[in-house]
Formats: C-alpha cells, sequence, structure tokens
C-alpha cells in the first residue's frame, strides 16, 4: 500500500530532571518545542542502485565506483540508517573530467589520490543563503545514510568559497537518456532495479519528483540507480512549482501541473509512478512518448496540454501484453488507480528475473 499523509508529528523535549536547591530558575516542567519536518515532501536531486554485497572487488561496499582492484580501498559497511563514515577532505579530491551539467549545477568525476578510488562530484550554482545551507546541510545527512542497490549513494557534501558540493556514488556508464531499449527482458532488468530504489526512497518517506531519463544512471554491471533526490527540492523552493526546466516539466504527471484534475491534491508518491513509466515507455520507444520534439523542443504550453489533456501514452501494438499492461498501469490519469512501486514489484514484467547479458565493456576511468 502507498505510503500515506505526512508521518506522526513529534515534538521533542528535554530530560526533565529534579530541581536544585538554591536554583529557583529551574523550571523541571519546561519544555523545547522544535521545528516540524515534513519528510512526506523531502526530495533532492542526486545519482543512483548500489551494487549488491557479492559485487566485484572492483565496487566498495558502499556502492561507489571504484578504480581498478589494486588501488581500490573499500569502504567498511554501514547499515541503513547508521551513521556513515566521514568523506574525504576536498583537499584530496583531483577532478578528472566533466561528466555532466544542468540547470542545477555540474557534475565532475574525481579521483580520492590516496586510493584511487573515483567520485562524482557535484558543483551546485549559486550563492544560497544562511537558511537554504542549513536545510541543504539537514537533508545531506538523512541522504547519507540511504543505502540501497538502487540508489545512488551520497556520501558528503563539502563548502569552499560560499560553493556547496556534494560528493557521490561514481556510475561509470553514465545516464540512460537517449537510450533505446527494445528488448524486454534487459527493459525490465532496468524497470525492477528502478522500481525497488523508488519503493525504498518511499518506504522512507522520500519522494524524488524528478523521476526522468537523464537521472537514472547505470555503471558496467548493468547496475541501474536513481539519481538527484532531495537538494533540487530545496534549490527551487522559490521558483514556478513546475520548474524552469522544459525537460523536467515532460515527466510531470498530469495532476502535479493541473491541480484541477484531481481536486488541489497533489500525492508525490503516484507522481514518482507516473514519471518512472513515462520513462520506461521512452526507452522502449526511443523517443519522448508525446512526441519526440515535444519533449525536447516544445514550449509549455503545448507540452502541459499534452500532458493534461492528451490520452495517456501506450505501448505499441507489437510489446508484449505483460509489457503493454504495466505501462498502461503506471501512466493511469487517475493518480489514485496508480499502483505503489512495492506492487509494481509484483507485476508479471517485472518479478520474474530472466539471465542477463554479461556486463559492460568499459575502459577504467582515466
Amino acid at each position: 500500500m502507498r505510503p500515506g499523509g505526512p508521518p506522526n508529528s513529534r515534538s521533542l523535549q528535554p530530560p526533565q530532571q529534579p530541581g536544585t536547591p538554591g536554583r529557583s530558575r529551574r523550571r523541571p516542567d519546561l519544555t523545547l518545542p522544535l521545528p516540524q519536518r515534513d519528510l512526506t515532501s523531502l526530495a533532492v536531486p542526486l545519482p543512483l542502485p548500489l551494487p549488491p554485497s557479492s559485487a566485484p572487488s572492483s565496487t566498495s561496499s558502499s556502492g561507489a565506483m571504484s578504480a581498478p582492484a589494486s588501488l581500490g580501498v573499500p569502504t567498511p559497511p554501514t547499515s541503513a540508517g547508521s551513521a556513515p563514515p566521514n568523506p574525504p577532505p576536498l583537499c584530496e579530491l583531483e577532478r578528472v573530467r566533466r561528466i555532466g551539467s544542468g540547470a542545477g549545477g555540474t557534475v565532475w568525476m574525481v579521483r580520492h589520490r590516496p586510493t584511487g578510488r573515483a567520485y562524482a562530484l557535484k558543483v551546485l550554482y549559486g550563492n544560497h543563503d544562511d537558511a537554504v545551507r542549513r536545510q541543504i546541510t539537514r537533508e545531506i545527512a538523512i541522504l547519507r545514510t540511504a543505502e540501497h542497490p538502487g540508489v545512488v549513494r551520497c556520501h558528503g557534501m563539502y563548502e569552499q568559497a560560499g560553493e556547496l558540493q556534494i560528493l557521490l556514488e561514481y556510475m561509470d556508464g553514465g545516464s540512460l537518456e537517449g537510450h533505446r531499449i527494445a528488448d524486454e527482458g534487459f527493459l525490465a532488468h532496468v524497470a525492477r532495479q528502478v522500481l525497488s530504489g523508488i519503493a525504498y526512497l518511499h518506504r522512507r518517506h522520500i519522494v524524488h519528483r524528478d523521476i526522468k531519463p537523464s537521472n537514472l544512471l547505470i555503471d558496467s554491471g548493468r547496475r541501474v540507480k536513481i539519481a538527484d533526490f532531495g537538494v533540487g527540492r530545496i534549490l527551487n523552493q522559490t521558483m514556478d512549482p513546475c520548474n524552469s526546466s522544459v525537460g523536467t516539466i515532460a515527466y510531470m504527471s498530469p495532476e502535479r501541473i493541473n491541480t484541477d484534475l484531481n481536486d488541489g491534491a497533489y500525492d508525490g508518491y503516484a507522481g514518482d509512478i507516473w514519471s518512472f513509466g513515462l520513462s520506461i515507455l521512452e526507452f522502449y520507444l526511443g523517443r519522448f512518448p508525446l512526441g519526440e520534439n515535444l519533449g525536447k523542443q516544445g514550449d509549455w504550453a503545448a507540452l502541459m496540454c499534452a500532458i493534461c489533456y492528451s490520452d495517456s501514452p501506450q505501448a505499441p501494438r507489437t510489446a508484449s501484453p505483460d509489457f503493454k499492461n504495466f505501462i498502461s498501469l503506471c501512466l493511469q490519469k487517475n493518480p489514485a488507480n496508480r499502483p505503489s512501486a512495492m506492487r509494481l514489484l509484483q507485476h508479471p514484467f517485472v518479478a520474474h528475473p530472466q539471465p542477463q547479458p554479461p556486463p559492460l565493456a568499459m575502459p577504467p576511468p582515466s
């Protein structure tokens, strides 16, 4: 069952201590309410899925892609929710090459000089006021405890000369944007991993809000992970609710764009399922499902009208019945009719893993 509303509100109270003679000002019954946090609205953009514990030695136990085994130093494993080890000092990270950029910042492939281990370093654009910095710091502290094979690992954050930088797991295959996956067996392999990551985030009351092909990353072991969940909501909180990127709007659910469609209610969990289904269908078709040019170059008005008022896109007739039904469930116009990520993991299209080809042949980071 999809998680419901926000978790029960809680206030923290300092321990009450018996009064001390001679100190009449002490109030044993005094409580201090702290600001409440709405965990259901938590969402921050970063990279995604972690390899299983039986992964090859070239991958550390924390899920970050490392350099050749002779140079890699594995990170001690941590249990989900426990305090992870501190990230390496920023001065020990060498920028190797730029591997991505967008409205929010630039991502660099960096190498830890003492160990040779590779990471991704996301440098956020703009100067952020103290309130935003504190909020980002709190969110990063939560994201560092997120450890799952379907989610890109966040190792920590740095601040240098007013610039915020986030250290992430490195995925050597990059994003799946622009890739066509016509083989349903491999597409099911991709969908299963992404769904597993979404289900994990939703269990922790984290809504991604920006699932799209460019935020789905792959490595040479064919592991697929979700990236960019968290900081984006904070950085965009003073901007238009639909963000400033046409590419991001393209994967938004109808009810998020037009609140009249669902009586003003927005279910972020169901919104993630729509974005996921649209992305999986795009991989199968090799183009944006609502129109190849519309998703990349279309104007806002045409794009939003297509999302809100056109029929939901469907898998082609040549697709298998299981895949057609899977996509149909994800792209229900009524969010209440979209299954949760946990329920979708039981769908026949993804529930029965099939043998996959050997790992991709990729050169080590240079």
